[in-house]
């Protein structure tokens, strides 16, 4: 009887070309069989959104022993849909968004075409997982990551996570060569806000245009457990992250308005 390795579906929002995926390709290949489906273009800020009006396409853009790499002109999510339904031989056992060009953390989990790919993956009840890196330069160095990835993945494919949760694991930025994480953070997100968001500029042929800019405050800095503080202090963050958003400890309050 032939013995399947694990499947792993894959995608991001840097696009596939990015080296964040490229690099998490080759960290996983000997552990599962991988399928990549992931934007033709960079779709960061998509979070769970999915294209209603607009006609997908797929692309295969790769077939090697063990893996496949396709392409698909919609967002994050759509690529996950699109490979549940179009591309996949069976159920994946695990949903993987990354690795990430950038801090998903706090607030912006909400945000997140990289966390959309997860919070999509845990909806279909598959183990589902997020791997960021506190680094946005195209030739971000991931090769730190490898063992805590390879550990978190392996972890998940024997155990399973609860239904309905999912993990969001962001890396810091090591400093120095040869400097290494101070350890994991299994933490809450960090309340935090975004400021000054927006800036208006004017076109020289007449009209107005803005860019969707901001600067991001952690509100609670010196609060230990969250996983701003975490990655600040040089902590790789886990965050267990709910598709449930239900604010359960309000639902008392609202009820005695007697409505």
């Amino acid at each position: 009887m032939e013995i399947k390795r694990p499947l792993l579906l894959i995608s991001n929002d840097d696009g596939y070309r990015a080296k964040g995926i490229n690099d998490l390709i080759d960290m996983l290949s000997d552990i599962g069989d991988i399928i990549v489906c992931a934007p033709e273009e960079a779709r960061s800020g998509y979070s769970c959104a999915f294209s209603a009006t607009t006609p997908l396409r797929l692309h295969c853009r790769e077939k090697r022993p063990g893996v496949e790499i396709w392409s698909c002109n919609g967002t994050p999510v759509d690529c996950v849909k699109l490979a549940l339904a179009e591309i996949v031989p069976r159920r994946p056992d695990m949903v993987i968004g990354g690795i990430n060009h950038g801090d998903n953390a706090s607030v912006n989990t909400h945000y997140s075409g990289t966390m959309g790919v997860t919070l999509e993956g845990c909806m279909k009840y598959i183990p589902s997982v997020a791997f960021s890196l506190c680094d946005f330069h195209e030739d971000a160095d991931f090769e730190p990551l490898r063992p805590l990835i390879r550990t978190i993945t392996q972890h998940v494919l024997a155990e399973g996570l609860p239904k309905g949760v999912c993990l969001n694991v962001n890396f810091p930025l090591l400093g120095l060569p040869g400097t290494t994480y101070a350890g994991v953070r299994v933490c809450r997100m960090a309340h935090g806000t975004w400021s000054s968001e927006v800036t208006k500029c004017h076109h020289p042929r007449g009209y107005d245009y803005w860019w969707m800019v901001g600067h991001y405050q952690n509100d609670e800095p010196e609060v230990e457990d969250t996983d701003n503080w975490a990655l600040s202090h040089g902590y790789v963050a886990i965050t267990p992250t709910q598709i449930d958003v239900t604010a359960y400890a309000a639902m008392e309050q609202i009820k005695s308005w007697n409505l």
